[in-house]
């Protein structure tokens, strides 16, 4: 369906369907009037010759400086050009797209100043997917994004590069080839287009979607280690979660018990005598509870962030003043993705437990690395490296980039949040987790084989079944690397949340 642009409304599925799913985008009629409103009082305050921050002064530490009234759209362009200072690797294609619709969305709030064109360029950019060549790094998250939104806006005039057609092109050409017309800036949009946390907005918004689907993978993922290793289902009992009443813990437990029904293999080891699980199986509810309140948290942030005005100054056309303000310090975001990262973390950590007991005969009374050839074949000894290779590599990122600073523009900005260090930080963390889980996965389902003919859970089994259509059981070595690349294909499309969804109904109401 198309999303509807009005500064007031987007929601992160949204943003996820035209990211990733080229949604097609179209601004509300009710957004128009508060555009005009917005951009009539700054032509009044330059008529009147008033002294606007960024309309026609110097930026940052050079906001003492006038600028002359026929220089005023230059300011614009210079500005765009200069700011464009990133280095490194391109965004993905996916989060660009995000960020041109988060700016598309805060400039129809009617608070920055810009003319209907600006944003109606934008949106249609999306919709004929011209997108930007934005460089990630070179952001502090204060004021705002300023290199990313900088190196986006330059092919809004023409400037800079820009994938079209699946080729990167120069901005001028990709345009001409959309039969896109180029922006001439005029005064007060170019720092509007630039003054915002967009990039970290999008790249966090993505990020906690697909943390909201990986909780979803972790739990079946774990339950089906629990059935491999023979562990109990009372720890998912709701009396002992209904008396420490998390929300996120509450909501786990419940879904393990809609994937843990009794079966044959539950009932095989009735009468174990085994007192208690280890804690990465008797705790699966408290360590992803904990997770999923922390990313439901994140998921509050981004709600908000999305839909607010976060450049400076910001001009209230309805009060007739324009105002200077710091609505572009990413320090909400920053603190969010921070949290976002260690939560994500962790369900990682906690399953790479998991995968370790999986293959280690002493813990898991399977055969040693899940290979009935142990010596000849190393089975599954090196993928529980790879799982602990990846958790450690998160150790570090999880460090937070909030609590960073560094002072910018001669000391005129001597606090910035490193929103978009942490919302980068967090998707590389999320995309370890991922394949962790997968590797979960793959060693729960070589587990599950060796069981057979005894069968887990009807849920279970729909997963079961899922995975080895794609990965056929481990009999004799081979590389594994394509096996968790299937898997975690598998997760990315919802497959095996949608097999077992079939039986259970949602495991989780976000």
């Amino acid at each position: 369906m198309p999303v509807m642009v009005d500064g007031e409304s987007l929601t992160l599925e949204d943003v996820v369907q035209v990211a990733r799913y080229n949604e097609p985008v179209f601004l509300d009629e009710s957004a128009i009037l508060k555009i005009k409103k917005s951009r009539a009082l700054v032509e009044t305050a330059i008529n009147e010759g008033r002294v606007v921050y960024g309309v026609n002064t110097g930026f940052g530490d050079l906001a003492n400086v006038s600028i002359n009234r026929e220089d005023l759209a230059r300011l614009q362009i210079n500005i765009i050009r200069s700011h464009s200072a990133g280095v490194g690797p391109p965004f993905s294609r996916e989060v660009v797209r995000g960020m041109m619709l988060l700016r598309a969305n805060a400039l129809a709030k009617g608070f920055s100043g810009v003319r209907l064109q600006i944003i109606e360029t934008l949106i249609e950019m999306i919709n004929k997917d011209v997108v930007p060549v934005v460089p990630q790094q070179g952001s502090v998250g204060s004021s705002g994004d300023l290199a990313p939104l900088a190196h986006m806006a330059l092919v809004l005039i023409g400037e800079g590069e820009a994938y079209y057609s699946n080729q990167v092109v120069n901005g001028k050409e990709a345009l001409r080839k959309a039969g896109i017309k180029p922006v001439v800036l005029q005064a007060k949009e170019g720092v509007a287009l630039i003054n915002g946390t967009q990039p970290m907005s999008a790249v966090g918004v993505l990020a906690v979607h697909d943390a909201l689907q990986l909780i979803c993978d972790a739990t079946i993922a774990s339950s089906l280690s629990l059935e491999a290793l023979r562990g109990t289902r009372v720890a998912s009992d709701e009396r002992i979660h209904a008396i420490r009443p998390h929300e996120g813990q509450i909501d786990v437990a419940s879904a393990q018990r809609k994937i843990l029904l009794d079966s044959e293999i539950n009932q095989s080891h009735a009468d174990c005598g085994k007192v208690q699980d280890a804690y990465s199986l008797r705790c699966i509810p408290q360590v992803l509870g904990a997770s999923l309140d922390a990313i439901r948290y994140a998921y509050s942030v981004l709600e908000t962030e999305i839909n607010s005005a976060t450049d400076n100054p910001l001009v209230f056309g309805d009060d007739g003043v324009v105002i200077s303000g710091g609505n572009f310090h990413g320090q909400p975001i920053a603190l969010a993705m921070d949290f976002l990262g260690i939560a994500v973390s962790e369900i990682a950590s906690i399953s790479e437990r998991r995968v370790n007991r999986l293959v280690s005969p002493d813990l898991s009374e399977l055969p040693a690395f899940l290979t009935s050839k142990g010596g000849l074949d190393s089975g599954m000894m090196i993928a529980q490296y790879t799982a602990a290779a990846l958790v450690s590599e998160n150790k570090v990122l999880a460090h937070p980039a909030s609590v960073d600073s560094i002072p910018t523009s001669a000391d005129q900005e001597d606090h910035v949040s490193m929103g978009t260090i942490a919302a980068r930080k967090a998707a590389n963390i999320l995309g370890n987790a991922q394949n962790v889980v997968a590797i979960e996965y793959m060693c729960a389902c070589q587990g599950i084989d060796f069981l057979a003919p005894l069968k887990p859970s009807e849920p279970l089994q729909e997963a079961f079944k899922t995975i080895r259509k794609r990965v056929p059981k481990l009999t004799d070595d081979r590389s594994l690397s394509q096996d968790i690349t299937t898997i975690r294909e598998l997760m990315r499309s919802g497959e095996i949340i949608a097999s077992v969804e079939s039986l259970t109904g949602p495991l989780y109401e976000n």
